[in-house]
């Protein structure tokens, strides 16, 4: 069959051909260039070295801020998070003044690749590591179409009705893993395999967690054996004939000190501190429900004011802060780095590599991360994926 006589759907200004055999697209949560780097140097990686000599790779910029959700749906929309509307994973709602986390599709535009194959045919599996990106991904997929769409972290939970499967854990023979482990991710990948086994997708799109990368650098002992589970995992797609890309969300930096003790800045506590009649409030779309690794402290904040009469003046005085690399107008942010001018702050403040950003030091709970050095994302340092 010739290229123009392969069926296709388009999507945001692009054409996409429906898989003329299994196509398994892989997103490796917080997949930052160094641990792919520093596996190849460590020969430790024998499937992903050999994409690199035989197939394709680039390092490439994600979607600001470089977090879960934006990125998930622009590799799935193709499109910038200006165009998907998801760009973080927590939100203030201008109208109400309520602060909202995004845990479903309610509030993306328009729709995915993902929903578009589906409707042309295409039987599609979307397993994710965790839920609140399943209800955000199921988007336009439906048990109706063929349609499998679950989450590792409530695969127990798993119903024909909404899932599209019954009984998740005894058709896989594993129970749920817990939602703080690499075992989730996982699960995602040992699911996918069975289903490409049983011939029941054509199209995969399976989606992991960063909670080990979050916890231990490149070249760890625990990172290393994550990696070399999943490349093994990925081995096994291609031996049972799949065509597999794999690719990472955003990328993961240290956050500590010489000492191991977190690069900190309580924007909030800062503000207040310097203009208490502004009404700052600080958002950091980072947040979500799996904060215990990171305490919501990522490279990128929102900044909402009460009386912008002062606005500039912030921003000015931002620019200056030690931690900070840059502060922008919303306005300016969103044009910049392609985010829905609707749903920005008034303005914006990123981190410099090294350190982060969070609201008030009462609102952040770093407690839980013992000795453990901070990692985390969110800024320009972590756009490399």
């Amino acid at each position: 069959m010739s290229s123009s006589q392969i069926p296709s759907i388009q999507l945001h200004g692009r054409t996409y051909n429906l898989p003329q055999r299994p196509t398994v697209i892989i997103c490796i949560d917080g997949f930052d260039p160094a641990y792919l780097q520093q596996g190849i140097e460590d020969a430790i990686l024998p499937n992903l070295a050999s994409f690199l000599r035989t197939g394709f790779h680039a390092t490439a910029d994600c979607a600001m801020p470089s977090l879960t959700n934006p990125n998930n749906l622009s590799i799935i929309t193709g499109a910038p998070t200006s165009v998907h509307g998801i760009s973080g994973n927590y939100y203030l709602d201008k109208e109400t003044g309520q602060e909202h986390m995004i845990v479903d599709d309610t509030t993306m535009y328009g729709t995915t690749i993902l929903a578009k194959m589906a409707d042309a045919g295409v039987r599609v599996a979307a397993i994710t590591a965790k839920d609140k990106l399943r209800r955000i991904i199921n988007h336009g997929l439906s048990p109706s179409k063929k349609s499998i769409c679950f989450s590792a972290q409530c695969a127990n939970e798993s119903s024909i009705s909404e899932h599209g499967i019954d009984d998740v854990e005894q058709w896989l023979g594993q129970e749920t893993p817990p939602q703080y482990s690499g075992d989730l991710s996982l699960f995602v990948l040992d699911a996918g395999l069975k289903l490409l086994q049983e011939d029941r997708a054509d199209l995969f799109y399976l989606t992991l967690s960063d909670y080990i990368q979050h916890k231990h650098a490149p070249g760890s002992k625990e990172s290393n054996q994550f990696m070399q589970d999943i490349d093994f995992r990925i081995g096994q797609f291609t031996n049972l004939g799949a065509i597999v890309a794999v690719t990472g969300d955003h990328g993961m930096s240290d956050k500590s000190d010489q000492d191991g003790k977190p690069n900190l800045l309580f924007l909030e506590d800062f503000l207040n501190s310097r203009w208490p009649f502004a009404g700052s409030r600080v958002i950091c779309p980072i947040s979500d429900p799996f904060v215990k690794h990171h305490g919501a402290l990522g490279g990128f904040v929102r900044v909402y004011l009460g009386d912008c009469s002062v606005l500039q003046e912030m921003v000015t005085a931002c620019r200056g802060l030690p931690e900070v690399e840059t502060a922008l107008a919303g306005s300016e942010a969103a044009d910049l780095f392609e985010m829905p001018r609707d749903r920005e702050g008034d303005f914006v403040v990123i981190s410099k590599k090294g350190f982060v950003v969070g609201s008030r030091r009462d609102e952040h709970d770093l407690s839980q991360l013992g000795e453990q050095r901070l990692r985390s994302h969110g800024g320009l340092s972590e756009q490399k994926g």
